[in-house]
Order: structure tokens, then C-alpha cells, then sequence
């Protein structure tokens, strides 16, 4: 158990530092958008595709991280009301379903989708679709993996996060 939590706790820390990049970037490249648009008159569209792909890889990252922290949103108000054990399970199956949400949408159709879209190319940056969609299935797997860790650690009575 202790190895799956120092695995977590390192793609943690990846996740993280990517969050920061892509955040970072995003801010560089609506910086131009604003100056090539304002000062010189001249709107770049390819900043404009790289902060709407670079907004939706944001988003999923986030969403990875959030789900590796174990600060998702979940509905207390019926775990509360219900015994320490049932709680539990309640718990363990809410990450179940997040589990199988993960392995199927994300990993299984993300991968479809990414396959599909690979002859498609973006309009500005003349970039396989298939890479935007990319983000995807890897969140999708690291979200698996989040939620794998996290129900065992549910199920061992144990409130790591």
C-alpha cells in the first residue's frame, strides 16, 4: 500500500507542475492575444486555438489533480445519515462508479476518439486533432489509478488523500 501511495504522491507532483505550465502558458498566450489584437490590430488566431485547447487540457488536469487529492465533490448528506459501515460502502461505491466512468469514458473513448480524429488537423495550427484529444485517455488512467487507491484506501478504513 505504501508503494501505491508514494506512486500517487509522485504523479502528484507531476500533475501539479503541468497545472502550473499549461496555466503559466495560458497566461503568456492570452497576453499576446490582448497585445496582437489591441496594440497592433492584428488578431492572432493561433493563439486563440492554442488557448482554447490549452483551456481544455487545463480542465482535465485539474479535474486528475482534484481527483488524486481526493477533493471531489460527493454528496454527504446521505453518507452522513447512514452508520459508520454503510458510509464506508457508500464510499467505496461512489469510487467504484468513478472508476468504471474513468476506464470507460475516458480511457476506453478517449482512446477511440483520439484514434478517430488523428486524420483531422486544427484549423490554425495544422495539428492532428487526435493529440488535443490526447489529454483524455491520460487523465482518464491517472484518474483510474486515483480512484483505485483511493477505494482500497476506503475499504481499509483508511482516510488518505
Amino acid at each position: 500500500m505504501k508503494v501505491l501511495h508514494t506512486v500517487r504522491d509522485v504523479l502528484m507532483r507531476a500533475i501539479a507542475l503541468a497545472a502550473i505550465v499549461l496555466f503559466a502558458f495560458m497566461t503568456v498566450v492570452g497576453t499576446w492575444q490582448i497585445v496582437s489584437r489591441y496594440v497592433f490590430n492584428s488578431p492572432s488566431t493561433v493563439s486563440e486555438e492554442l488557448l482554447t485547447y490549452s483551456f481544455a487540457w487545463l480542465s482535465l488536469v485539474a479535474t486528475t489533480y482534484v481527483f488524486g487529492k481526493r477533493d471531489h465533490m460527493r454528496m454527504a448528506f446521505l453518507a452522513d445519515r447512514v452508520g459508520r459501515n454503510a458510509g464506508r460502502y457508500l464510499q467505496a461505491l461512489a469510487e467504484m462508479l468513478s472508476l468504471a466512468f474513468a476506464a470507460v469514458v475516458m480511457v476506453y473513448g478517449g482512446i477511440e476518439i483520439t484514434k478517430l480524429t488523428m486524420t483531422q488537423v486544427t484549423a490554425s495550427l495544422q495539428v492532428p486533432m487526435g493529440y488535443v484529444y490526447a489529454i483524455l485517455p491520460a487523465s482518464g488512467m491517472l484518474i483510474v489509478y486515483f480512484s483505485f487507491v483511493n477505494l482500497l484506501d476506503t475499504l481499509g478504513g483508511r482516510k488518505e488523500g
